[in-house]
């Protein structure tokens, strides 16, 4: 007997972003309330870093309450209605829990149940990884709308006295929600890890480690020059391979928004890319710091509000970070 023939769904051909949403924490920490516990100063953090200030989030507010803020404000300015959201991808290193997911959280406070909704740990290339997922979704008809969100509360999980990365981080989340366009708005997406450096920048214990008492609260750190010298070389590579696989050249970019790692990291980045003068480049961490996967969401949010002129530009974005895994991606900006 032959058996019976399955069917497969099929989606839009093409997907745009819709709108970006963004939440900050709630307090700015300057430089000087950081120097002490690492014997540093202003000076020393804004030439490194270009880091003024950072936002952190206060005790009470988790990962979980900033991305609820960050999606609310994408799916008001989206247009599309909270019940018509049938996936919430949720990048996050920083969930308060193992489990529940902050996905399936967030997706009841906003209206958006029963969404399928799932968290994802590619740390700071997490949205870079989330907007590629939610793109292949649309596009099967595995779902009409996604909304896609990264959320961080780095504070939680940073140690004040460690040298290597305590002064970078901050707290916040940003969101967009992604659906079907009649012509192209995200590129492919060029991603890929490299595991053999794990060591490079993570978490230095684990919980079991903690439980135990053979070791403190597991916090982030890095090996700072390891980190900088893969960034720039090894993902300027990464942007040239985007930019080709979307068919664009540098040249037809309105926006770079980098991961929010480092100014000197992103100033290398556009000088190796060669971009000309008339992009603008997302440097939010000067008075963010580093927000690991919602710092692209969070920049470009802040570019759209400054730059109104590129709304419809091209946006090449990339992420970035532990575990040393990357992603890539040109959009079309809302």
């Amino acid at each position: 007997m032959t058996p019976p023939t399955l069917k497969q769904s099929v989606g839009s051909a093409h997907t745009r972003i819709y709108s970006y949403g963004a939440a900050r924490g709630e307090v700015a920490v300057p430089n000087e309330d950081l120097i002490g516990p690492i014997d540093s100063s202003d000076e020393w953090i804004r030439q490194r870093t270009g880091i003024i200030t950072r936002t952190r989030a206060l005790e009470g507010t988790t990962a979980i309450e900033l991305a609820t803020d960050a999606a609310r404000e994408a799916i008001e300015r989206s247009g599309v209605d909270p019940s018509q959201i049938d996936a919430v991808l949720v990048a996050t290193v920083s969930n308060p829990k193992q489990t529940p997911s902050v996905s399936a959280i967030v997706a009841d406070r906003v209206g958006a149940n029963p969404a399928a909704a799932y968290d994802l740990n590619a740390a700071c290339a997490g949205f870079a990884y989330g907007v590629a997922q939610a793109d292949a979704l649309v596009r099967a008809g595995a779902a009409t709308y996604a909304l896609v969100i990264g959320t961080e509360k780095l504070s939680d999980i940073v140690d004040p006295t460690d040298r290597s990365i305590s002064f970078l981080l901050g707290d916040g989340a940003g969101a967009v929600v992604i659906g079907p366009s009649d012509t192209p708005g995200i590129g492919p997406t060029v991603w890929g890890s490299d595991g053999s450096k794990a060591d490079a920048v993570g978490m230095n214990h684990t919980l079991n480690e903690f439980r135990a008492g053979t070791a403190p609260w597991p916090t982030l750190r890095q090996e700072g020059p390891t980190v900088f010298r893969w960034a720039v070389w090894e993902m300027v590579k990464v942007a040239r391979q985007a930019l080709e696989a979307a068919g664009v050249e540098a040249s037809d970019l309105a926006a770079f928004v980098p991961h929010q790692a480092n100014m000197r990291i992103i100033d290398e980045f556009a000088k190796q890319l060669g971009l000309p003068e008339t992009v603008v480049i997302g440097r939010d961490i000067e008075t963010t710091g580093n927000t690991s996967a919602a710092s692209i969401p969070l920049a470009t949010h802040r570019l759209l509000a400054e730059h109104p002129e590129l709304s419809g530009g091209l946006a090449l974005q990339i992420g970035f970070g532990a575990g040393l895994v990357f992603g890539a991606q040109v959009v079309v900006l809302p």
